[in-house]
């Protein structure tokens, strides 16, 4: 673990709107809190003050100024992390084609593996509602020859689920998105929003949606909203919301992709209103920013896996976690 007292250099470069300081959301600039071991999912732990985060298949641990320690390194292809309310951990295993929850004893626990005797393409992200209940997207990127999720046509599936008790699943989602990637309930529960990050072919979706969420967990039909657009460039990954309302949404490149262009959009957090509009922009400088977290014991530190790397930024307003579900 490292931990530079030297700020990002380049952030200046890479400023989408020059506000006042007193204006700013972000207090400070990016710093490199470590070099490796952050590759996605990271997730704060209220009850034990430590951040989780996931690379390979190692869940991480790691609290503020200490070395980073495994929690778990028998999660195949972890992704998104997320402390519960009972401090359980909760990861979606995209290799193992699997949602599980390490309890407070250490014992793993299957949350959800199949749905209608199909496995999961690849559980990528997800967030909690107030009566625990679990909403998670199931993408597949890469080969997509051991997909087994189709709808009652035959065609293949790349879902949104939401799991109410262990095995007890229900798709709220089929075809209404591209490639599910990041996923939030808001705070008040009427709305989820959701990633729709395509970047395998041109023209492909780079956009984050919000759809209207009724108190029984399932999708009001034709409520999807565009809230934001990354066009041809990186689209969403991981994001979170703060006490404001505002999203910070993990997008963008600093090197083009074969399918992605960064003339307008690089790499970073981009902190976006309710509504859509760009506020700010956290810039990062290792390829590719995944996701973000709020943390500290004040929950005014973001931190974010970009490129392997653990980054973070002090911001003024505090952020809403899973574990204290309404950010109390």
């Amino acid at each position: 673990m490292h931990r530079s007292p030297a700020l990002f250099t380049l952030a200046a470069a890479f400023v989408v709107m020059a506000l006042p300081a007193a204006e700013r959301i972000t207090a400070t600039a990016p710093t490199l809190v470590a070099k490796s071991g952050a590759r996605e999912g990271p997730s704060w732990n209220p009850f034990t003050g430590t951040l989780h985060f996931v690379s390979g298949n190692n869940v991480n641990q790691m609290k503020p100024g200490s070395a980073v320690k495994p929690f778990r390194t028998d999660a195949p292809g972890a992704n998104g992390s997320m402390v519960d309310p009972q401090g359980r951990v909760v990861v979606c295993e995209a290799g193992g084609r699997r949602v599980t929850r390490t309890e407070k004893d250490g014992s793993l626990t299957i949350l959800a593996e199949t749905f209608d005797g199909h496995k999961f393409n690849s559980p990528n992200d997800l967030s909690i509602d107030s009566k625990g209940r679990i909403y998670f997207t199931d993408p597949r990127y890469g080969k997509t020859d051991t997909m087994e999720m189709r709808d009652a046509t035959g065609q293949l599936v790349e879902g949104v689920y939401r799991i109410d008790a262990p095995g007890k699943v229900s798709r709220i989602l089929s075809h209404e998105l591209e490639r599910p990637n990041g996923i939030l309930v808001s705070p008040d529960e009427r709305h989820l929003y959701i990633a729709d990050n395509r970047n395998d072919r041109p023209g492909g979706a780079r956009k984050l949606y919000r759809f209207d969420l009724r108190a029984d967990g399932t999708i009001a039909p034709n409520s999807r909203k565009l809230i934001f657009d990354w066009k041809t460039a990186r689209g969403p990954d991981g994001f979170k919301m703060d006490r404001a309302g505002r999203l910070y949404v993990a997008a963008g490149l600093n090197k083009p992709s074969p399918f992605e262009t960064i003339d307008e959009f690089k790499g970073g957090v981009y902190i976006l209103s309710p509504e859509g509009q760009l506020l700010e922009f956290i810039p990062l400088p290792e390829d590719e920013t995944t996701n973000c977290a709020f943390g500290d014991k004040d929950l005014k530190t973001l931190y974010m896996t970009s490129g392997d790397q653990l980054w973070s930024v002090r911001v003024k307003t505090p952020g809403r976690i899973s574990a204290t579900r309404l950010g109390k």
